[in-house]
């Protein structure tokens, strides 16, 4: 079993059946909503369509110890305890990051647990300059891995957009929230098979539907943004989704007590986080089989399904 500590990915798509209604009692509208949720979309499947975004993810490998050629790469490549070292002839014609010049030799690249970055580029034979292939370094669960991003794999090549729920201004929920003055260690799965992350549990929110309350877990950094991330039995939609969320969006319909915490909508005190559920998002392991993403914490399972935000898209 491999280890890792990091943020959000590999598809199974959920054939449930069950109709959505939306949560009562904890909703609040918003006239702009929809056109903010539009402009919110766009920018979304923009970033999608970048020369080496999601959508440009082809491969996957583990890096051995010895030195190794793979499909589709240039050069020879292996790992230590100094990082991933690539061997390369300047007929390779691939340049590390940070340089202008091909490589000539052995260059070494090392990179955090749970992180990634690019450390070279190429074109392969005939192809544009500009359409160069990136490959990412990545460190998960202890292991190397080098993911190639190419601008033209067929998911991107043949995008036309990322299927959702219409909005619904009921899924923007005002939920009972508690931040934790320390973060719970808790250890997750990852898309691909073998992998655990070491995610922080920051807080959680109670989701109410039908006067039934689900508790969720939030993972983040102590201070720093949170994420949501829940299984439900939504038809069309991925094993697992991920809601960004801003400590500071406390809830509108919150009115401000003598201690400044907030009534919720149930009457008590306390303070709320809002959650809007139209812009929970799929993790790039919906979108190709070399994602490494985190799966939620124990227990993160709504009972009801939350048809809104985006759809498995393939």
């Amino acid at each position: 079993m491999t280890t890792s500590t990091t943020t959000p990915t590999d598809v199974a798509t959920r054939g449930r059946h069950a109709a959505a209604s939306a949560p009562t009692g904890t909703s609040t509208g918003n006239p702009d909503g929809a056109a903010a949720w539009a402009v919110w979309h766009a920018e979304r499947e923009r970033s999608l369509r970048e020369p080496h975004g999601w959508l440009t993810l082809t491969a996957l490998h583990w890096v051995p110890e010895s030195p190794t050629t793979f499909a589709g790469l240039p050069g020879q490549w292996w790992s230590d305890a100094e990082g991933v070292h690539l061997r390369a002839a300047a007929a390779d014609a691939i340049v590390p990051a940070g340089s202008q010049d091909a490589l000539r030799g052995t260059h070494v690249q090392d990179v955090a647990e749970g992180a990634s970055r690019i450390v070279a580029t190429f074109a392969p034979d005939g192809a544009d300059p500009a359409s160069a292939v990136a490959v990412e370094l990545v460190r998960r669960t202890g292991r190397y891995g080098l993911r190639v991003r190419d601008p033209r794999a067929r998911a991107r090549v043949a995008f036309e957009g990322v299927p959702t729920f219409s909005y619904d201004p009921a899924w923007v929920l005002d939920a009972p929230v508690r931040w934790y003055d320390e973060p719970v260690a808790e250890v997750v799965g990852g898309a691909q098979p073998g992998l655990e992350h070491h995610v922080q549990v920051v807080g959680e929110v109670d989701v109410v539907r039908d006067g039934v309350t689900t508790t969720l877990r939030l993972t983040g950094k102590p201070g720093g943004g949170a994420t949501l991330l829940f299984t439900d039995p939504a038809p069309g939609v991925a094993d697992w989704r991920i809601l960004f969320v801003d400590r500071d969006a406390v809830g509108g319909g919150a009115d401000e007590d003598e201690a400044g915490e907030g009534v919720r909508s149930d009457g008590q005190p306390g303070p709320t986080l809002r959650l809007d559920l139209n812009r929970t998002l799929n993790l790039p392991y919906a979108f190709s089989d070399f994602g490494t993403c985190p799966q939620p914490v124990a227990g993160n399972v709504l009972p009801f399904s939350v048809e809104a935000g985006e759809k498995v898209p393939r």
